[in-house]
């Protein structure tokens, strides 16, 4: 059970209402993690927001979920690795690419460094080095893509802290933590 309750659609206030009913058009269901967010109509907004901006954006469905994959995986998110698996192998992504960026790896060299890259992100706070930048557009990534990632990790992080921290139940498919 989840620290801070689900809040129904039925329930929501006008503010949260909205978004929560988008949300469940997307989803068929308004998935758990929304739901207590929905606490917050500032925090539902800016985490549907998010997810709505980066949907157009320059890195692609598979790679954003690679992205959240590899983010759940270091920070040990059950609710995010189940549910980004979930929508990468929606995004056309095969059960082994996805548990091979859960250690922030993939077969195709530019994706791996950009994974890699991630994976360092997180694991030292943002601190990436002087050559980090260079090295990524070495392996042909732009400054747009570049910055776009890191802000899908700054998404990715809300949500892991955000459903790690309220203890936010599972309802998507279990998935095993890949070392």
């Amino acid at each position: 059970m989840a620290r801070i309750p689900v809040v129904p659609v039925a329930e929501a206030s006008a503010a949260v209402k909205s978004n929560l009913t988008k949300i469940e058009g997307a989803f068929g269901t308004v998935p758990n993690m929304f739901g207590v967010v929905a606490n917050s109509p500032a925090a539902l907004q800016s985490m549907w927001g998010s997810f709505g901006a980066f949907s157009t954006g320059s890195l692609g469905a598979a790679l954003t979920e690679q992205i959240a994959v590899a983010v759940a995986n270091r920070n040990s998110c059950s609710y995010c690795l189940a549910a980004h698996t979930a929508l990468g192998t929606q995004a056309g992504l095969t059960e082994e690419q996805l548990k091979t960026a859960q250690r922030a790896h993939s077969d195709e060299p530019r994706v791996d460094a950009l994974l890699q890259f991630v994976h360092t992100l997180v694991a030292n706070q943002g601190e990436v080095g002087d050559d980090a930048i260079p090295a990524l557009r070495e392996h042909g990534w732009s400054d747009e893509q570049i910055v776009e990632t890191i802000a899908q990790v700054g998404l990715n992080l809300f949500t892991n802290y955000i459903n790690i921290a309220l203890d936010v139940p599972v309802d998507f498919p279990a998935v095993e933590f890949e070392q």
